[in-house]
C-alpha cells in the first residue's frame, strides 16, 4: 500500500462527516453525498472483521448524529429566547443593523448571500458570500449597464489593432425579436466576444430596417382600430408622421431584448435604414446607378398584393401546395373562396371551324385573353394555324399563335390560353408574339372595364363565380376536375397574390451577379457550410432583373421627378417614359429638366412610389460605415470580417449586399458569408402564431406560465378558430408553462444547436438543461472559493510538473480543450466548440477533478498537494470562465469577478477585456491523460458494479481488487489508489497480478480493458449464475469479433495487398482477443465449480 493511501486511512472518517456537511458543487445534497468518499475504514483483516467494525462505525455516526441534532435543537431554542428578549428591550429599532452583521453564535447571516442594488451603470454591487444556488435573474440583474457605460463595446477608430467587423442583420421595426433573432445573437455576439478577447479591434454596427410593408400595414390597422381612419383620410404627410410617431415610441423594444440577451453592439454607432446618414446613402445609390445604365423604368408583371395595394418582393410571398379542390379565407370576402379546380371552356372559331377547348385554374382571366397558343408540331390543330378564336363576351379576335416553348401538347387539350397582363408565362408570350396586353383589374382586385361591362366593379373571386355561369349559360362549359396547384399569398396581408402589369423601376442585375459569382469562384468571398455555393451560383446565373418599387407611402420616396410638359397630349403621370428625371434632391431635378427640356414649360412631379426595403438594406454594409462620404470608419472597416444570418435570406438580402458592396463600395461587404439552420419547434414544424409554437426569447428567460403564454395569444390577430388550435398546441408543448432559464442558458443551447444541418428542432427542455449546468458550474466555483480561502493569492506562474497526478491532468485536458474549442471556432464549427468547452467543465472538472483532489483538503497531512490543487483550482476557473464567456457573458463574468487576483499585477476590468486563452505547450502531458483514462474506465466498471450488487445500499463500501495482465497495468493501478478509491466509493483496492496471483473468489467481476479486470466483494452469496451468464456474453462477443478479424486476416491476397503495418495491428488485435477469450474460459471454469454439480 502506497503512503497515499496510508495516510488516507487515517483520515477517512473525518473526510467522510466533513465532506456531507458541504455540499459542494452538485446540484442537491443527495447528489453530491451518492458521489462523495463515505466512512468506511479500509481493513486486510478477515472479511467477517470488516463487517463488524463497520457496523461500528455506522453506530457510531448515528450516535454522533442524533448528538448534532440534540445540540442544533437546543441552539435554537437559546436562540429564539436571546432574539425575543432583544427584541423586547430594544423594541426592534435596530433591526437593519442586525442585519449586516454576522449573528454571535457564528451562523450564516442570510443578507450575506443577496446583492445590494447596483445604481444603473455602475460596477456590479455583489453580495458577500455566493448565493448557494444560481438565479439568472441576479446574475444577470447590472452587468450589461455597465458594460455599456464603460464603453467597453465601442470600436476605436484609430486603434492599431487588426479589425474585425460584423453588421448586425438590422430586424423589423415592426415588433419583437423573434427566437431566430436569439440564434442570430447567440452566434454574432459569441464570434465578436472571442475576437475582442483574441486582440482584435471588434466592431460589432447595431441597426433596425423601416420595413415598408410591415410597419405601413401595423399602423394602417392601428387607425383603424383606434380612430377608424384609413391612411387615405389623413393623408400621406399626415400618415408618414404617424408611422414615425409609432417608430419612436415602439421601437425601443428591439433595443432592450438585444441588451437582454447580452448582444456587445456598439451602440454609439446605432443606425436606422430611414435616418438621415442612410436615406442619403440610399439617394446617392440610385442616382449613380441609374447614371450607368443599371436601373431603368418599365412595363412588366409584378406579385401585385390588392389588399396593400403594392407590388411585394418575391421573399414576400409565401407558397401553399394544393392537392385538390379546397375553400380558403381570403381577406375581403365573406364566403371562402374556391382553388384547386382546373376549369374547361370552349371558345368558339371563326369561319365555322368549330371550337377550341381550353382550361385554367383562374377562369376570370379570360377576360383579359388576347391569344390561344397551340404546338407547331400538334396535327390535331395544323389546320387553325393563322385562324381567330372569337371572345365570348367582348367580340375580340384571339389569334391562334404556334408556341413550342409553352405549349406541350400531351398535356391537356394542347390548347392553352394566353393572358399577357396577369401570368408570367403569358407574358413572355405575348412579347414573343407581339401581342396586346390587357389588365383586367384595378389595383384594389376589382374588375375594371377592359373585363366589360356585365363584370365591371365586381371583386376578382365573385367574378370567378359570374364567369363561370355566363360561359354555362353560353353553352362554352366544359367541366371542372381537381387540380393541383401551388397558391401565392402574401406574407403580410395573407390575400392571394395577383400577377399585375404595372410601370416599375428595375435594376439590371446581370453584371453585377456575375461579379458576385466571380469573387465565390476565386476565393475572395467565402460561404460556410459550403453546401450553399452550389445555390449560390444557381440563383445568379439564373437572376432576373429586380423591381425595386413599392406602392406605399412608408419607405424612401424613389428620387425620380416626372416631366409634365405644358403641351403633352397624355397628362397621366408617367405616360411618357423619357419623362423621367433621377436626381439627388428636387433642385437637382430641376436643374437637369431645364436642360433637357430647354425653353419648354414644365411642372415636376416625384414618383410616389418607394423602394422595396431590401434596396436600402442590401447597402447597409456602406451605409453604417458612413458610404457615400469617405469616412474614418469607411477607411478603416470596410469591407467587414463576416456575414452571419439565416439561409433563407442568401439571395434576397445576402446577394444584393455583395453586388451592392462589389458595384459602389469596389470591394466585397465581407469576406465570410455564414449560414445558420432555421429554427424549428420541437416536432420539426415551422414556426407560426396559428400552431401556437412561436417562441419570445424573453419568455424563456425570464420563464412564462401557461396562462401567460396564452394570454398573449389572445392578444394577437389570430380568428377564432386559429386562436383554438394555438391555444391547445401550448398546452400540449408547454403544459406548465416555460421555466426561467436565463439569458446564458438560452445563447448556449442555440449555439449548440448549430450542427443540425439546415433546420434545428428547438426543445425548450433542452434549453432547461442548460440552466441547470449553469448552476452546476455555479456551485462547482463556490466548491473551489471555499477551498481557496480568503487569503489566497494566485501564483504569477505555475510548474504542472511539480504538481500531483490530478493537477498534472487537469491542466493537460484544460490545454486540450483550449485547442479543440479555438480550432472549431476558426472553422465556424460553433456547436463543437460549446460541446468541447461543456465538456471539459462538466465531466473533466467538475466530475473528476474537484472529487479526485477532497482528500488534500481534510486534515493536514497534504500540505504539499493542498496548495497545488489550491494553484491548479484557481488556474481552471480563470481560464475555463474566461473560455466560457463568449457563450454565456453574464456567469462567467460573475464568477470571473469574484476570484482572487495575483499579487503585483492588476487585472483587467472586465474579463471581455481579457486574452482569451490558447494552449500552453509545457502543460501537455499525454502520459497523465492516458493514465487518467485508465483510472476513469475502472472507477466506471467499479460504480457500475456497486450499483448491481448494492441495489438500493448505494452508501457502502465495499473491497474491490484489480487483476492485472501485465505488470505496467498494475503500475498504473497502484499508482492512483487514491483517485479509484475516492472516485469509485469503495472501502479498498488490492492489485492482483495475472500470473502471480489468482482472482478472488466470491467476488463479482467487470473487464476494464484487455489489461485490467476489476472485482468487487460481495456481501453475502455471489449469485453464480448471473456472473457466468455475464461471462458468456462477454466470450460471445469477443468469438464475434475474433472470427471477423481471422475472415480479414485469412482473405486471398491479404498478404500482398495489405500493408505491414496494417497486418502488424490486427495481428496484435487477435493475440489481445485470444487473451481474452482465454481469462474468459478460466474465469467460466472457475464459477462452474464453484456453483458445484
Amino acid at each position: 500500500m502506497s503512503f497515499n493511501s496510508r495516510f488516507f486511512l487515517s483520515h477517512l472518517c473525518h473526510f467522510h462527516s466533513y465532506f456531507l456537511l458541504v455540499c459542494d458543487c452538485c446540484d442537491s445534497p443527495a447528489s453530491l453525498c451518492s458521489r462523495s468518499i463515505h466512512g468506511s475504514v479500509i481493513m486486510s483483516e478477515p472479511e467477517e472483521k470488516i463487517l463488524t467494525e463497520e457496523e461500528l462505525e455506522r453506530k457510531k455516526k448515528k450516535e454522533e448524529k442524533a448528538k448534532e441534532k440534540e445540540l442544533k435543537k437546543l441552539k435554537a431554542l437559546e436562540k429564539a429566547e436571546k432574539m425575543k428578549q432583544q427584541k423586547q428591550e430594544q423594541g426592534g429599532s435596530k433591526k437593519s443593523a442586525k442585519r449586516n452583521v454576522k449573528h454571535d453564535d457564528g451562523e450564516e447571516n442570510p443578507d450575506d448571500f443577496v446583492d445590494p442594488e447596483t445604481p444603473l451603470g455602475e460596477r456590479k454591487k455583489m453580495s458577500k458570500q455566493m448565493a448557494k444556488q444560481y438565479n439568472p435573474t441576479a446574475v444577470e440583474k447590472s452587468w450589461y449597464p455597465w458594460w455599456e457605460k464603460s464603453g467597453l463595446f465601442v470600436a476605436d477608430v484609430k486603434s492599431s489593432k487588426p479589425p474585425f467587423v460584423i453588421v448586425f442583420p438590422p430586424p423589423n421595426v415592426t415588433g419583437a425579436l423573434h427566437i431566430g433573432h436569439a440564434l442570430t445573437i447567440a452566434i454574432q455576439d459569441m464570434i465578436i466576444r472571442w475576437k475582442r478577447m483574441s486582440g482584435y479591434n471588434t466592431l460589432w454596427v447595431p441597426g433596425m430596417d423601416h420595413a415598408g410593408i410591415s410597419t405601413q400595414v401595423v399602423v394602417e390597422k392601428k387607425l383603424m382600430r383606434e380612430r377608424k381612419l384609413t391612411r387615405h383620410d389623413l393623408g400621406r404627410e399626415a400618415f408618414v408622421s404617424e408611422v414615425w410617431k409609432w417608430k419612436n415610441q415602439y421601437g425601443g423594444t428591439i433595443l432592450r431584448q438585444l441588451r437582454r440577451l447580452g448582444a456587445s453592439l456598439d451602440w454609439s454607432r446605432e443606425c436606422f435604414t430611414m435616418d438621415d446618414k442612410r436615406s442619403k446613402a440610399v439617394t446617392e445609390a440610385f442616382v449613380r446607378l441609374h447614371k450607368e445604365g443599371l436601373i431603368y423604368r418599365d412595363l412588366r408583371l409584378v406579385n401585385w398584393d390588392c389588399l396593400l395595394r403594392t407590388a411585394i418582393s418575391d421573399i414576400e410571398v409565401d407558397y401553399t401546395d394544393i392537392k385538390e379542390k379546397t375553400l380558403l379565407d381570403v381577406p375581403g370576402y365573406k364566403n371562402p373562396v374556391e382553388f384547386g379546380v382546373l376549369t374547361s371552356f370552349a371558345y368558339p372559331l371563326e369561319e365555322g371551324l368549330g371550337e377550341i377547348v381550353v382550361a385554367t385554374t383562374r377562369v376570370e382571366t379570360m377576360l383579359g385573353d388576347t391569344a390561344i397558343a397551340i404546338h407547331p408540331d400538334d396535327t390535331r390543330y395544323s389546320h387553325l394555324h393563322g385562324k381567330f378564336a372569337i371572345h365570348p363576351f367582348n367580340g375580340r379576335k384571339l389569334p391562334i399563335v404556334c408556341d413550342g416553348i409553352l405549349v406541350d401538347p400531351n398535356f391537356g387539350t394542347g390548347a392553352v390560353k394566353i393572358t399577357p397582363a396577369h401570368d408570367p408565362n403569358d407574358f413572355e408570350v405575348g412579347k414573343r408574339h407581339n401581342l396586346e396586353f390587357i389588365n383586367i383589374f384595378t389595383d384594389d382586385g376589382k374588375i375594371n372595364s377592359n373585363g366589360g361591362s356585365e363584370f365591371e366593379g365586381m371583386l376578382r373571386f365573385a367574378a370567378r363565380v359570374a364567369v363561370t355561369e355566363a360561359l354555362q349559360k353560353k353553352g362554352l362549359y366544359r367541366g371542372a376536375k381537381n387540380n393541383e396547384m401551388r397558391l401565392g399569398r402574401c406574407s403580410r396581408s395573407n390575400d392571394v397574390i395577383e400577377p399585375l402589369i404595372k410601370p416599375q423601376w428595375y435594376v439590371n442585375c446581370k453584371s453585377m451577379a456575375a461579379e458576385g459569382l466571380s469573387a465565390v469562384n476565386n476565393g475572395k468571398l467565402e460561404i460556410i457550410p459550403e453546401q450553399y455555393k452550389a445555390e449560390w451560383r444557381r440563383w445568379l446565373e439564373g437572376i432576373r432583373d429586380w423591381c425595386i418599387s413599392r406602392q406605399l407611402w412608408w419607405g424612401h420616396r424613389i428620387p425620380a421627378w416626372y416631366v409634365a410638359l405644358e403641351d403633352d397630349e397624355l397628362k397621366e403621370l408617367g405616360s411618357y417614359n423619357d419623362h423621367w428625371i433621377v436626381a439627388r434632391d428636387e433642385k437637382e431635378a430641376l436643374m437637369e429638366a431645364s436642360k433637357k427640356f430647354s425653353g419648354k414649360k414644365f411642372e415636376l412631379c416625384q414618383d410616389p412610389d418607394v423602394l422595396d426595403t431590401w434596396f436600402s438594406s442590401g447597402l447597409f454594409p456602406l451605409s453604417v460605415l458612413g458610404w457615400p462620404d469617405n469616412t474614418d470608419d469607411l477607411k478603416t472597416f470596410y469591407p467587414t470580417s463576416v456575414l452571419e444570418t439565416g439561409h433563407d435570406i442568401l439571395f434576397f438580402w445576402v446577394a444584393r449586399m455583395v453586388m451592392s458592396g462589389i458595384k459602389l463600395g469596389g470591394d466585397v461587404p465581407f469576406r465570410c458569408i455564414y449560414l445558420h439552420p432555421m429554427i424549428r419547434d420541437a416536432h420539426g414544424r415551422k414556426m407560426s402564431k396559428s400552431l401556437g409554437n412561436v417562441i419570445d426569447p424573453l419568455e424563456v428567460i425570464n420563464g412564462i406560465s401557461l396562462e401567460g403564454l396564452q394570454k398573449r395569444l389572445e392578444e394577437g390577430n389570430l380568428d377564432p378558430r386559429e386562436l383554438v388550435i394555438a391555444k391547445a398546441g401550448q398546452k400540449k408543448d408547454f403544459p406548465n408553462g416555460i421555466a426561467e432559464c436565463g439569458a446564458d442558458a438560452l445563447r448556449f443551447a442555440l449555439v449548440s444547436y448549430t450542427a443540425q444541418s439546415d433546420k434545428i428542432n428547438l426543445d425548450i427542455q433542452r434549453v432547461v438543461g442548460y440552466r441547470q449546468w449553469c448552476n452546476k458550474l455555479w456551485n462547482a466555483v463556490r466548491f473551489a472559493m471555499s477551498k481557496l480561502g480568503e487569503d489566497y493569492i494566485p501564483p504569477s506562474s505555475i510548474n504542472p510538473e511539480l504538481m500531483p497526478f490530478s493537477c498534472k491532468w487537469i491542466l493537460s485536458v484544460l490545454n486540450g480543450a483550449i485547442s479543440e474549442t479555438v480550432t472549431s471556432l476558426n472553422s465556424f464549427e460553433f456547436s463543437v466548440a460549446a460541446s468541447t468547452v461543456y465538456s471539459w467543465w462538466q465531466y473533466l472538472f467538475c466530475d473528476v477533478f474537484i472529487e479526485a483532489i477532497k482528500p488534500y483538503f481534510v486534515g493536514d497531512g497534504f500540505i504539499s498537494e493542498r496548495s497545488s490543487s489550491q494553484d491548479a483550482l484557481w488556474v481552471c476557473l480563470e481560464i475555463g470562465l474566461r473560455l466560457l464567456h463568449p457563450f454565456m457573458p453574464f456567469v462567467t463574468e460573475e464568477l470571473w469577478q469574484r476570484l482572487p487576483q495575483p499579487g503585483g499585477y492588476t487585472r483587467k476590468e472586465s474579463i471581455m477585456l481579457c486574452e482569451y486563452p490558447s494552449p500552453v505547450k509545457n502543460w501537455a502531458n499525454e502520459n497523465a491523460e492516458k493514465e487518467m483514462k485508465t483510472v476513469e474506465s475502472t472507477v466506471k466498471c467499479l460504480r457500475s458494479l456497486r450499483a448491481e450488487v448494492l441495489g438500493k445500499q448505494k452508501n457502502e463500501r465495499l473491497p474491490a481488487f484489480a487483476f492485472c495482465q501485465t505488470e505496467e497495468a498494475a503500475e498504473i493501478i497502484e499508482s492512483h489508489e487514491l483517485e479509484i478509491l475516492t472516485l469509485a466509493t469503495i472501502s479498498s483496492l488490492k492489485v492482483l497480478l495475472s500470473g502471480r496471483d489468482d482472482a478472488p473468489v466470491g467476488c463479482a467481476f467487470d473487464t476494464v480493458n484487455e489489461e485490467v479486470k476489476i472485482y468487487l466483494k460481495v456481501q453475502g452469496t455471489l449469485d453464480a449464475k448471473q456472473e457466468l451468464a455475464k461471462i458468456k456474453n462477454k466470450m460471445a462477443d469477443i468469438e464475434k469479433q475474433k472470427e471477423k478479424l481471422e475472415k480479414v486476416i485469412n482473405a486471398t491476397g491479404y498478404q500482398e495487398k495489405v500493408p505491414s503495418h496494417i497486418q502488424e495491428e490486427n495481428a496484435a488485435k487477435l493475440a489481445k482477443l485470444l487473451q481474452e477469450c482465454e481469462f474468459f474460459e478460466k474465469e467460466s471454469s472457475r464459477l462452474e465449480a464453484e456453483m458445484g454439480p
